[in-house]
């Protein structure tokens, strides 16, 4: 299927479904979905390792209900969930072929993430300087291997969204690079799904004494 065979809503001025109105668009979500069933599982299996570990072999004074910054990972917890928010209407602008509106919500999506990676790293910052490493227990290792590979999710889903901004800013919605963006944010939101995760599983948890 052709690009130019797929027929424009009268009123967007593009085809409706825009990220799915070609054969690559329909391509690239579907590959998409399987990625993410790698990714799910890869998850799973840091989140059955850090439960397995919690607390195994820290120091006293150094359980995680000692340690966590609860208000800080509360303030990030917001600050992701609002960006989840904002990349949908994202989403919902380039389906109304607005441009602009689309580029101001990534780009507050993309704030957003940035206040919650340097949450995080005040955060890991703030816990090494206490006594909390990586080689200090196996409960820190647990904590910063699944907790920073998320993080270093974060960070590649801010350089993908950043770089699709950057690469298209003059360029208007189209059934080539709707797709691109439609995928993003799928992923942007499977970002925010696991915190969600974390924080229960991690945070929540792990004040309970």
């Amino acid at each position: 299927m052709g690009h130019h065979s797929v027929p424009n809503n009268p009123i967007t001025g593009i085809p409706d479904h825009v990220e799915k109105a070609t054969l690559e668009g329909k391509n690239k979500y579907v590959a998409f979905w399987f990625f993410l069933g790698g990714e799910t599982t890869l998850f799973a299996s840091l989140f059955g390792t850090y439960i397995g570990l919690h607390n195994s072999g820290a120091k006293e004074g150094l359980r995680s209900y000692d340690i966590f910054e609860m208000g800080l990972v509360f303030i990030m917890t917001m600050l992701l969930l609002t960006s989840s928010l904002t990349s949908v209407l994202a989403m919902m602008a380039m389906k109304r072929n607005d441009v602009k509106k689309m580029k101001l919500w990534l780009i507050i999506t993309l704030l957003l993430g940035l206040g919650f990676l340097s949450g995080e790293i005040y955060e890991f910052n703030h816990y090494y300087h206490i006594g909390h490493t990586f080689t200090s227990s196996a409960f820190g290792s647990a904590f910063y291997t699944l907790v920073g590979f998320h993080g270093a999710h974060v960070l590649f889903g801010l350089l993908w969204i950043s770089t699709l901004l950057i690469r298209n800013w003059n360029r208007g919605i189209t059934v080539v690079n709707a797709p691109k963006y439609y995928v993003s944010s799928l992923y942007w939101h499977f970002i925010d799904v696991v915190w969600v995760f974390i924080f229960s599983v991690v945070y929540l948890m792990g004040m309970v004494k």
